[in-house]
This record gives C-alpha cells, sequence and structure tokens, in this order.
C-alpha cells in the first residue's frame, strides 16, 4: 500500500516570499474551503456603519462564505449582531438586505417572533411545542464590535485581538476625521467580479502599479503615494494630494477640496487607506470616508461591497469634492478590475511560474506572509491533490 503524500515529500522555494502565493492556490476549492473556514469565518468583517441604522428596529443583513449575518438596533439603541437563521427550522429571519422592523421580527417561514434583542417572544402555536426558553431559543449572537463608528463582526472567535487593538497604532491619526459622526452619501453597494478574491487583495495591496495603470490618482497625488506593509493584521497607504491637477475631475477636485479645521499639515490633504487583514479597506479623504471588502463567491467569482460616509454638516465645496472624489474612485476601480482579470486568468496557464514581487510590493509580500501564517499549505509550489490540501495543512500547521 502507498503510503499517504506528506508535506515533508514536497519541496518549498527557497524564494517563497518574494515569489508570492502559489497560482494553485487560487484555483483550488479545497484550498477555498480552508480559507472559508480558517480565515473569512474567524476573522473580523465591516457589517456598516452605525448611521446605517439610524433608528430602532432598522437592519442590515448580509452574506458571507456560506453564513448570514443580521445587524439590528434595538429598543434600547444598542447595535447588536445575530446569525440571520430562525431557530425553528433555519430560515431567513429577514428576507431583505435592509429594512425596519416595528418593534419584532416575524421569521416569515411559520412566524416565530423575535424581540429586537434577539429573544424568542414566542413561537406561532405555542401549545404544539414544549415551553421554550426565551434565552436559548432566541436568535444566535454574533460577536460584535463599534469602532469610530464602524460595526465590525465575527462569525467565529479567532487570534485577531479586538479591532480596537489592531487599528490602535493609527487610533490618533484617525480620530482627527471624526468618521463616527458621519452619514451615509448612498447605499451600500455590490458587485460581482469574475476572480478569485485573493486577486483583488493582490492589485489593492500595492501602489507600485499606480503611475501607469491609474493616470487619474496619478494626476492626484503622483509619486507622495506609499504603502506600509501588514503588521499584526493592518497595512497603511498615504499620499498627499498635489496642488494642481491636469484631468477635469482631479483639476476640479482640488479646487473644491477643503481640510477640516485644526486638521494637523500632514493630514491636511491626504488620501489615506488603512487595509485590515484578510479583506477590507477604511479609506478616508478630507471630505468621505469608505469602507471596501471583498467575499469569496467560488474560486473564480468574488462579491464587492463596500460604501461611502460624508459629513452631517457638509459644505457646499465637500458635496463637490465628494463627488468628484467618487468619479476619480469609479474610474480606479474600473481600471483595478482589469488588472485583477489578466492576473487571475494567467495562472491557469502552463506558462505562469508563479509571482515575483518587487521590494515595493511589499504589501503583497506581507498579506502573503499573514495567508500562509493561517494556511501554511500555501507554501507548497507544486499544487498537491484535492484530498490532500486540509491535511497537509494540518501537518504542517503544527510545524510552521
Amino acid at each position: 500500500m502507498n503510503r499517504p503524500v506528506s508535506h515533508r515529500d514536497i519541496s518549498i522555494p527557497e524564494n517563497w516570499n518574494r515569489c508570492g502565493l502559489p497560482g494553485w492556490t487560487y484555483h483550488s476549492d479545497a484550498f477555498l474551503e480552508l480559507e472559508k473556514r480558517e480565515i473569512f469565518r474567524k476573522h473580523w468583517q465591516i457589517a456598516c456603519h452605525v448611521s446605517d441604522l439610524p433608528g430602532s428596529g432598522d437592519y442590515l443583513a448580509f452574506d458571507m462564505c456560506g453564513e448570514r449575518a443580521l445587524v439590528l438596533r434595538g429598543a434600547d439603541g444598542e447595535i447588536r449582531a445575530f446569525h440571520n437563521m430562525c431557530r425553528h427550522r433555519g430560515a431567513r429571519v429577514v428576507a431583505d438586505a435592509k429594512g425596519s422592523c416595528k418593534g419584532a421580527l416575524v421569521c416569515p417561514f411559520h412566524g416565530w417572533v423575535y424581540n429586537l434583542d434577539g429573544t424568542l417572544r414566542g413561537a406561532a402555536r405555542p401549545k404544539s411545542f414544549p415551553d421554550l426558553d426565551k434565552v436559548e431559543f432566541g436568535l444566535q449572537p454574533l460577536e460584535a464590535e463599534i469602532w469610530n463608528g464602524f460595526v465590525f463582526i465575527r462569525f467565529e472567535k479567532g487570534s485577531q485581538s479586538s479591532v480596537a487593538e489592531m487599528y490602535a497604532p493609527f487610533a490618533e491619526e484617525i480620530a482627527h476625521f471624526d468618521i463616527a459622526g458621519m452619514v451615509p452619501s448612498g447605499e451600500i453597494w455590490t458587485m460581482v467580479s469574475e476572480v478569485n478574491w485573493k486577486s483583488v487583495r493582490d492589485v489593492d495591496n500595492e501602489g507600485y502599479h499606480v503611475a501607469l495603470a491609474h493616470p487619474a490618482l496619478q494626476d492626484l497625488y503622483g509619486r507622495s503615494y506609499f504603502d506600509e506593509p501588514f503588521i499584526n493584521g493592518m497595512s497603511r497607504s498615504y499620499a498627499e494630494c498635489n496642488e494642481n491637477g491636469r484631468r477635469w475631475s482631479v483639476r476640479n477636485y482640488l479646487k473644491a477640496m477643503r481640510p477640516r479645521p485644526g486638521m494637523p499639515d500632514h493630514l491636511k490633504r491626504a488620501w489615506l487607506y488603512y487595509g485590515m487583514f484578510p479583506n477590507a479597506v477604511i479609506g478616508v479623504t478630507p471630505e468621505s470616508v469608505q469602507f471596501y471588502q471583498e467575499f469569496p463567491l467560488s474560486t473564480g467569482r468574488t462579491l464587492l461591497r463596500g460604501a461611502v460616509y460624508r459629513y452631517r454638516e457638509e459644505t457646499r465645496e465637500q458635496t463637490l469634492a465628494r463627488k468628484l472624489a467618487a468619479r476619480i474612485d469609479h474610474e480606479t476601480m474600473g481600471e483595478d478590475i482589469r488588472l485583477t482579470e489578466w492576473s487571475n486568468e494567467a495562472m491557469n496557464s502552463s506558462a505562469f511560474k508563479g509571482f515575483y514581487l518587487s521590494d515595493l510590493e511589499y504589501g503583497v509580500r506581507s498579506h502573503h506572509d499573514h495567508l500562509r501564517a493561517v494556511l501554511p499549505v500555501s507554501l507548497l509550489e507544486e499544487r498537491p491533490k484535492e484530498d490532500d490540501v486540509a491535511r497537509l495543512n494540518a501537518e504542517m500547521s503544527i510545524d510552521f
């Protein structure tokens, strides 16, 4: 009988961190299942901003990697998160992505009723059941944390610190923007991209490509842009806007842009991006804040999700600057989608020999390092059999 293949039978390239992740990790269903279990469900995810749920009974729901989240503002004003799953038969308690309920949630399957704190109010035809404990049979809670107005949730306990601890290195800087007091400038948006989720992150995690691939951003801030590596799950990118621009949108944005009163010099004209492992970014400009993230739908399909928030008392100049910034961002996003498609499709080619990363691409390198730390099977250059991926990862987790 042949013995099972061991990870010790498979070579690991000497320059593994300069090569980046091997191409097979972008197209392996077995590896994606590990990512869903160990990466997405055990790490913090941005759900929304508190201003998306202004009143009692307001809720927001979204799906991620086989999980269904429900974020709800209670009668006491507190925001809580739950699995969007009735305790009776597992139906969705709310079917819409966003809405409001008056006093209670009613499951559309059989009519079980839940209070706004998640406790069970009552089952339909209660005499057909034994007595049901209101807490035990309430909605199953999710771990939630509010940081600077953003609501973060986690489906399973993981190794990450609290959100506040993770953002601590940047807390003083971010506090200048008062993002907790902002309000939505529109709805939370979603779109599907036909690539692996890591291809989205790979492009977004480095500015090496900005000069050639993003004419508007190059015009806006040019050589001032720089990235910092992921350290303990967090990264930061910084750019200072130029004084003048050649493109219409950039030129008029720079005319309209106004720094907030009392801002330190290095933030008056800054665009900043705070990356949070594995899949989220909070971007801050003088007139707005946004979040964006991606969730895998399959090895070759990714859901992109995000929203933009503005200051409650917005001046005319801030309104104009925000709309022009959105125009620049929209153009940049289209360019990035094309780059992710090119990179992602190359990994299926017999000619693809892996990444070879520049010293300027440490955002990509350090993000891949974080992935390897959780899923060390990704160190293997040769693609293992699908049935071996989970076992090899378990073996390597002991040695890594």
